[in-house]
């Protein structure tokens, strides 16, 4: 056989096997499932008055996030009003998000608690990333998901966030016209907490300070490249008088000083123990990637937040949070209808899973009212 003639049949070999390869390829990518956990694993107890079932489904950047989905027992074939419910920042779907989901549903409404991407039992790669795009994403196609359920009216359907996610849930009612009312508890803006630090009562990071962030991040990201995999780290950076940054290996330490800081005491309190702890959150287990600050340090999510109008906003915050702040300046970016409830006695965390604190009745009623 002449050469041309054996090179064009070698290479129309190589295209052909190429195409079927990736053909399987991309019918594993979309057929794959993420392995879930079927026993009940939450760090709260199940009620007797909701179902309970793990799925899964894709966002539009294709990563499958695996959630809990929680519906009345009392269930009649009438459409029922849904929940979508995420964060707080750190945290997975076995934790707050799904506790409230439960509660939520105990109160008549379909709700789902998710694992966002990158984390938990959600898939993507690296592990251990947040972003303000993809996570805001995430939310909206938990709305997806749930407007295609039987049981929801998709006309009717709202969101919570919590800590992060609060912010996040109001970015994507900003964004998403489908998400006809958001609430959030203990709310933390992540862009602003990562771009200007996380003060008491107001930013840490001066202008220099942010400054030095940007370039301690990116010097990091030499780091990253010559190794090929991105190290870990608390997202939380601390600038010294002299412009040195500084940052711990993992978000919470394996034990506590005898004088902790008392913020620091409050996410131990929940996440480093039996009330709270979880394997698979980033908050309990480890730390994100070193460099996933900087995504977050030029893409402010609340840039939008008025836009929202003329659905309605409940922003929840303890009097006692550190976070306060972070409620009171986002109630006052919103426009009307917006309501700021403020509880007394209460700090960030006491938030997160304290019966005894979470206004569900306020949740409940402001939802029911809301998504008619």
């Amino acid at each position: 056989m002449a050469l041309p003639s054996m090179i064009k049949k070698l290479s129309l070999g190589i295209l052909v096997s190429s195409t079927i390869l990736g053909a399987n390829h991309m019918a594993q990518a979309a057929t794959s499932t993420v392995p879930l956990v079927q026993k009940w694993d939450k760090t709260f107890a199940k009620s007797d008055s909701v179902t309970h079932q793990k799925v899964t489904f894709k966002n539009r950047y294709g990563i499958t996030l695996a959630a809990d989905l929680y519906i009345p027992k009392a269930y009649n074939g009438k459409k029922l009003a849904a929940l979508a419910v995420g964060g707080p920042f750190g945290a997975v779907k076995e934790q707050s998000s799904g506790l409230y989901a439960q509660k939520m549903a105990e109160q008549g409404f379909v709700a789902i608690a998710f694992d966002p991407s990158y984390t938990g039992e959600s898939s993507g790669t690296p592990r251990n990333v947040a972003s303000p795009d993809i996570n805001t994403e995430d939310f909206s196609a938990a709305i997806d998901y749930l407007g295609l359920r039987p049981e929801v009216d998709r006309n009717r359907i709202g969101a919570i966030g919590i800590c992060g996610w609060g912010g996040m849930g109001l970015n994507a009612a900003a964004m998403d016209t489908r998400i006809k009312a958001v609430a959030t508890t203990s709310m933390y803006d992540m862009s602003r907490a990562m771009g200007h630090g996380v003060g008491d009562g107001d930013d840490r990071y001066d202008a220099g300070d942010r400054q030095a962030v940007l370039k301690h991040l990116n010097q990091q990201r030499w780091v990253g490249a010559e190794k090929g995999q991105p190290a870990t780290a608390n997202h939380d950076l601390y600038v010294d008088d002299n412009g040195k940054v500084t940052t711990a290996d993992r978000i919470l330490p394996e034990t506590l000083d005898s004088n902790p800081n008392p913020v620091q005491k409050e996410f131990f309190d929940y996440y480093r123990t039996d009330r709270g702890f979880h394997k698979n959150a980033v908050n309990s287990n480890g730390a994100w990637t070193a460099t996933m600050p900087l995504s977050f340090m030029n893409m402010p999510l609340l840039s939008y937040i008025d836009e929202i109008s003329p659905r309605p906003i409940l922003i929840i915050a303890g009097e006692d949070a550190h976070s306060l702040y972070f409620s009171k300046d986002a109630y006052q970016k919103a426009k009307q209808p917006k309501e700021l409830v403020i509880l007394p006695n209460t700090n960030h965390v006491d938030l997160y899973d304290r019966m005894d604190k979470i206004p569900f009745d306020k949740l409940t009623e402001f939802f029911n009212r809301n998504l008619k």
